[in-house]
């Protein structure tokens, strides 16, 4: 487990445990809190699935399909959603990126890759421009969200000091944990746009 298996492991660890997350997140809410949150399990979850290293699991060419198909009526789902909120336009680029890679792990030579990724390093695949421009979507998205987490120290108007601790909520309602999920899962998707 050394290189890029290692690496596919540990996308692959980090991106199920986000999911697990947004799951607990999709219980502890409702209406479109709920909705986003299970969008974003399910871009977590697949995530993971197509970081399994191929020395697992070496999924067939139709498997690649499959998640195309999966990740376009998500794509769907969120420019409908898209309407109400406009964190769905987020998951809308998220999903068309999930659609993206498939159909280029689809493409010729997929059964050499075997795991996205593991081993798409060594393709030559997608349209640059098009990865182009969702690398700089994700890593402005990274960054966005990442100067979000940081906090913020604020005197109290009363004079006394802030107590700081977290608020007396389960931890499916705690904010800042979303959004470290959504930060974790942006960087993943980076990653994951660089193996092209």
């Amino acid at each position: 487990m050394h290189g890029p298996a290692m690496s596919g492991w540990l996308l692959m660890a980090l991106c199920a445990a986000t999911g697990a997350y947004c799951l607990l997140r999709a219980r502890a809410r409702t209406g479109e809190e709920r909705r986003a949150a299970r969008a974003e399990a399910l871009m977590g979850f697949g995530m993971a699935a197509m970081a399994v290293p191929a020395a697992v699991v070496a999924p067939p060419a139709w498997g690649w399909l499959l998640y195309a198909v999966l990740f376009g009526v998500a794509a769907l789902r969120a420019l409908w959603f898209s309407r109400r909120s406009g964190h769905h336009l987020h998951h809308l680029v998220g999903s068309s990126a999930m659609v993206y890679m498939s159909v280029v792990m689809a493409g010729p030579g997929a059964a050499a890759h075997g795991s996205h990724a593991s081993h798409a390093m060594a393709a030559a695949g997608g349209v640059p421009l098009l990865t182009g421009l969702l690398l700089v979507y994700y890593a402005a998205y990274v960054l966005r969200s990442g100067a979000r987490l940081i906090p913020v120290t604020a005197a109290p108007a009363g004079g006394g000091a802030a107590t700081g601790g977290p608020p007396a909520e389960g931890w499916g309602a705690r904010p800042e944990l979303a959004l470290a999920c959504r930060l974790t899962m942006g960087i993943a998707m980076f990653a994951m746009l660089l193996t092209l």
